[in-house]
């Protein structure tokens, strides 16, 4: 007897999701991907990995869903809602598309409003500061310089791997949101300090775990020369909250800002930070600081000119 095909909508999660994360083209990072997998992995683990994609078209099976969702998701922040949420729902529409699934659970959860909270920029001189001070290790000062220079996101800069650097033009060409390539840029500062993290390193991912891996990780993300794994965002990201209080994310959006506030103009602008529309670098634009405000001011007083 032959084997059995599975019908469209019999295929189980053990499947759809590593189809979905390979096959989804807005996916344009590892590290997006490795957000995005951690998800639907959570969502494989409340129902079964054999639960069929299927069976999420069911009023019973999506209204259970649907409640898990909010108790699990609810407590976070708003944007972390968000963002699971905005997983969710690319996976189930993907799926629907797949002919695997005949309607969407997530239909029905809605996104709470975002708050826009305080700036987030920094100023200019503690940026400085921090990238400088003493008692900082070297990888974190690398990532936090290379993150600041090139006013990239944290897990852009995360997923790099050495062959990938063009160190002579102080340049990589990264893969960001939805498969877009962009040149990125740093400074004397990362220039300096990069030769000495990789110390004649010429594979493996740029920044590296302390240790090796207590489990399998994919070879992608395995140095061959040390043995020690990629750097995760989580990780990267407790480490400098431990020591600043901030975000990672912090310190792209200081450069923007700052750059913003020295009169960089929006295409440039545009190029810096990978966004598609104007209307994405409004947060940025808007945490102008008073003292950047005063001083355009002051700048453009007449009778400063005629002085």
């Amino acid at each position: 007897m032959g084997d059995v095909a599975l019908l469209p909508t019999a295929v189980p999660l053990a499947r759809a999701i590593p189809a979905f994360l390979t096959g989804y083209e807005r996916i344009g990072s590892e590290g997006t991907r490795r957000v995005y997998r951690g998800t639907l992995n959570a969502v494989a683990t409340r129902f079964g990995e054999e639960t069929p994609v299927g069976a999420f078209g069911a009023p019973g099976m999506g209204e259970a869903f649907r409640v898990w969702f909010r108790e699990r998701y609810g407590p976070l922040s708003p944007a972390t809602y968000c963002r699971h949420l905005a997983t969710c729902q690319s996976a189930f529409g993907w799926w629907q598309l797949q002919g695997w699934l005949a309607s969407d659970p997530t239909v029905g959860l809605s996104r709470p409003s975002i708050p826009r909270g305080a700036p987030r920029a920094r100023p200019d001189d503690e940026v400085r500061e921090l990238l400088t001070g003493p008692g900082v290790p070297l990888r974190e000062r690398t990532l936090w310089t290379l993150l600041y220079e090139t006013a990239a996101r944290a897990e852009e800069i995360l997923s790099l791997d050495v062959p990938d650097l063009d160190l002579p033009n102080k340049r990589v060409l990264l893969r960001g949101k939805g498969g877009h390539q962009r040149w990125v840029f740093w400074q004397t500062g990362a220039a300096r300090l990069l030769p000495r993290l990789l110390a004649g390193r010429q594979a493996g991912p740029v920044f590296l775990s302390h240790r090796p891996p207590r489990s399998a990780v994919a070879s992608v993300d395995l140095c061959p020369v040390t043995g020690r794994a990629r750097l995760s965002y989580r990780r990267a990201a407790e480490l400098f909250k431990d020591v600043t209080g901030l975000r990672l994310h912090d310190l792209r959006h200081s450069q923007l800002t700052h750059e913003a506030e020295t009169g960089t103009n929006p295409p440039m602008l545009l190029a810096r930070s990978g966004h598609a529309s104007l209307r994405s670098l409004e947060p940025y634009i808007a945490g102008l600081s008073a003292a950047a405000v005063a001083r355009h001011v002051a700048e453009r007083d007449p009778a400063r000119r005629r002085r």
